[in-house]
């Protein structure tokens, strides 16, 4: 998509390891990659997509962040402008869900306007009951309640939710941007740009 125009900024944040990278090749590409030795993201990777939805188009640009602690202060300028951001952490891992805290009140305290949406990865590994399940639903919707987010429990390995959340980013930008030119009835999605620099670890 080399010189289309972004309409809306979309970052994603968390701790390292949590699959964000999965997460943007699995919306997309339909693709997940199992290989548990990928590396993590250095700096950021950008990718976009245009959407249609409900006769409405955008392009969005999704900028997939580091997580390590030494790129945070970089992180303040991939999300700077954001329309939304997509705060992710691992269902298997209690740290990375108490690290969600922090996210979004960088948010909060930089970017006012940035709509904020939770999501829980790698739901696979927890949905046959086990107690590999670290987060309880119950606890992210309580904080996700708080400052009035949307939570997914998502799967790359399965796509489970993946789009949902998307649409749902989407869909919420264009209700407040009734200016975006008309566009075909119905959904449609297309012309995905890959992702650069995007590994990740543990999807």
């Amino acid at each position: 998509m080399a010189g289309s125009k972004v309409d809306m900024k979309t970052v994603l944040l968390g701790k390292e390891y949590t699959g964000k990278t999965c997460l943007v090749q699995r919306y997309l590409h339909s693709k997940y990659n199992d290989n548990a030795n990928y590396q993590a993201t250095v700096g950021a990777a950008f990718a976009a997509k245009r959407m249609v939805i409900n006769g409405k188009s955008l392009v969005m640009g999704i900028w997939d962040t580091a997580g390590s602690e030494r790129y945070e202060a970089m992180s303040r300028i991939y999300y700077r402008g954001a329309k939304a951001a997509i705060v992710c952490y691992d269902l298997t891992d209690r740290s990375s869900f108490d690290r969600v805290r922090f996210w979004v009140q960088e948010l909060r305290k930089n970017e006012m306007d940035c709509r904020i949406y939770l999501c829980a990865t790698k739901k696979d590994l927890v949905d046959d009951g086990s107690a590999k399940r670290q987060v309880d639903i119950h606890d992210a919707t309580d904080y996700a309640d708080e400052f009035h987010a949307h939570l997914f429990e998502t799967s790359s390995k399965t796509g489970e939710n993946i789009d949902k959340l998307f649409y749902k980013i989407a869909e919420d930008f264009l209700s407040s941007k009734s200016q975006l030119p008309l566009a075909s009835s119905g959904i449609h999605i297309d012309e995905a740009e890959a992702p650069r620099k995007s590994r990740c670890r543990a999807c």
